[in-house]
């Protein structure tokens, strides 16, 4: 999460310090597991106090949800600044990459995260809370750009939930590649089986 220039003086700072925490406490769930890193040794290693960092959050857990929020987020804002005359299985494509092609710009870090979050259970199911979030903010996004009934069209929640089916069966691949695979190439493979089917709009 980069600072963002409309931000006030204390907004930045609260941001430069919620930055600090998470990078802090990712790494160290990722190098030694979920339950092996104490909150005392995750603000030990981001040099705050306790007390700062139940101000940002309430758990370790909750580090980690805030950070499948944000992907979530730029995946819905990816979605809306696609081309409207863009097929839906390109603009899909395209905005499951903008998490996918950051982790696989950061490899190093963001591989242990993802098999941190795939194999433990309690992040596991947290995960898939946020999915179910994501499919309702692509699907309203999806109708939008498509002229359809959220309400009454099945297409927008389908082709939402495939290209989500897609991203999890992608970030599962990766998990459990020895040799590290791109997570990008490997969206791409997904989404040529897929692509048919999500451009096909009654």
């Amino acid at each position: 999460m980069t600072s963002r220039p409309d931000l006030s003086l204390a907004q930045r700072k609260r941001q430069l310090v919620a930055d600090e925490l998470t990078e802090a406490a990712l790494q160290l769930l990722a190098l030694r597991g979920f339950d092996g890193v104490t909150v005392d040794e995750i603000v030990a290693a981001a040099g705050v106090s306790k007390r700062t960092f139940f101000r940002y959050f309430a758990s370790k857990e909750d580090v980690v949800v805030q950070f499948l929020a944000d992907m979530g987020t730029d995946m819905c804002a990816e979605l809306a600044s696609r081309p409207a005359g863009e097929p839906p299985s390109t603009a899909l494509l395209r905005t499951v990459l903008v998490p996918l092609t950051t982790c696989g710009a950061h490899s190093e870090k963001a591989l242990p995260l993802v098999r941190l979050i795939l194999r433990t259970p309690a992040l596991h199911a947290r995960f898939l809370e946020r999915q179910a979030q994501w499919r309702e903010g692509l699907s309203t996004e999806l109708a939008r750009r498509l002229g359809l009934d959220p309400a009454a069209d099945l297409y927008p929640h389908l082709a939402a939930g495939m290209a989500l089916t897609a991203f999890d069966t992608v970030l599962w691949r990766w998990s459990e590649s020895e040799a590290g695979d791109d997570p990008a190439e490997l969206a791409e493979q997904a989404f040529a089986v897929i692509g048919t089917s999500l451009d096909t709009v009654d």
